[in-house]
């Protein structure tokens, strides 16, 4: 198997020697890059699976790096690193498409388990991308229409009922974290959009009563799983 190969743009030049250094030693191929300009560059011209970029850059800062590789590649993953920790930074970042985001000073260890998160995480969603229906229980969901199918006749769903309810299908019986769920559906984890992801998982609950062996469960500081009980 190929190694994950890793877009790292880190113009501190000692951060950058180490966080190199440590990523190929754990089995990344990674391809360092001093500013941003010379990172576009290099993107342009080779295959890359993950970015990781420093958002204060020379040349070309990270925020507008990210913009420019996710017009060529949406879909790839992109962790930022800043020595802020500023809320409209964090905004920005999420805004831009960005998987993660880490504050300096991190651990090593820290990194590397993001790295691992992330990349499981769009495993699963190259695998899930092409299904337009996700059957559970008594159930059929028919993502592309918003429509729920149950014992008792058709539902329609609201965007984020769908979306939300895609997720649970795509990782049954399986955790899923609620600041997963709130960056890829709302964008953000804030309090608010937890409150309203709150009050639509439990309008899900509601319709998927028809079938008593599935149910969300909620893991507290976890996050919450859809789970089929067999009989």
């Amino acid at each position: 198997m190929s190694k994950t190969k890793i877009l790292l743009a880190e113009d501190d030049p000692n951060l950058g020697d180490i966080l190199h250094e440590y990523l190929n030693m754990k089995g990344y191929d990674t391809l360092l890059c001093k500013d941003g300009e010379e990172a576009w560059n290099r993107f342009k011209k080779d295959t890359f699976q993950l970015c990781i970029l420093d958002v204060m850059m020379p040349k070309k800062d990270g925020f507008t790096l990210g913009k420019e590789i996710k017009k060529v590649e949406e879909n790839i993953p992109i962790i930022y690193l800043t020595a802020k920790n500023l809320k409209d930074d964090v905004i920005q970042g999420l805004k831009i498409g960005a998987d993660d985001y880490i504050t300096k000073p991190f651990s090593m260890e820290e990194l590397l388990l993001r790295i691992s998160a992330i990349l499981r995480r769009t495993a699963t969603k190259v695998e899930t991308k092409s299904l337009k229906t996700y059957t559970f229980g008594d159930f059929t969901l028919h993502y592309d229409r918003q429509m729920l199918e149950s014992p008792s006749g058709e539902h329609k769903l609201t965007s984020k009922e769908n979306e939300l309810l895609r997720l649970l299908a795509s990782e049954l019986n399986q955790t899923v974290s609620r600041s997963h769920a709130l960056k890829i559906i709302w964008g953000d984890d804030s309090y608010f959009n937890a409150r309203s992801m709150d009050v639509y998982l439990s309008k899900i609950r509601k319709l998927l009563r028809e079938d008593p062996n599935m149910q969300i469960v909620t893991l507290h500081g976890e996050g919450f799983k859809l789970v089929e009980t067999v009989v």
